[in-house]
């Protein structure tokens, strides 16, 4: 089963692709956040540049494991979390102007691609979903601002 995801997030990574493997289990410090913590389960996320903005970059993810909130908390750690994420955006600091964002108003996370094998017949799937409007219109504002 293969998935891909799309994700605005603040900040530049240094390099044009990446690999997040670390454990994911609770947040010691807060029961309802997962966290990257040494006694977690394994979790490993591809991430590659699709393009950089002002104060932000879209990233493709792709995931090897299906741990709770995985995208956000391995992004975070690394020092990249979601625009518009509430529970894992501490430290975040935007470079964008908050006018930029206008009214998105959650996550900037889309689930883009969907891979899997049949159960029964082994045929090949995949179901592709677009950028929703609201994510593509705070891209076109980001795009206009540079």
């Amino acid at each position: 089963m293969g998935r891909t995801y799309q994700a605005l997030v603040w900040g530049a990574p240094r390099v044009a692709r990446g690999v997040v493997d670390a454990p994911i289990g609770r947040d010691p410090r807060s029961r309802t956040r997962m966290a990257v913590v040494d006694r977690g389960k394994p979790a490993r996320t591809h991430w590659e540049v699709v393009e950089r903005l002002p104060g932000a970059t879209l990233l493709s993810c792709k995931l090897e494991s299906g741990r709770t909130h995985q995208i956000r908390v391995h992004l975070q750690s690394i020092g990249l979390p979601l625009v518009g994420d509430p529970v894992y955006r501490v430290g975040a600091k935007s470079h964008a102007p908050a006018a930029l964002l206008g009214d998105f108003r959650r996550q900037a996370l889309h689930a883009a691609r969907l891979e899997l094998e049949h159960p029964r017949t082994g045929v090949a799937m995949r179901w592709d979903s677009p950028l929703p409007a609201d994510f593509r219109a705070l891209l076109a504002r980001l795009r206009a601002a540079s």
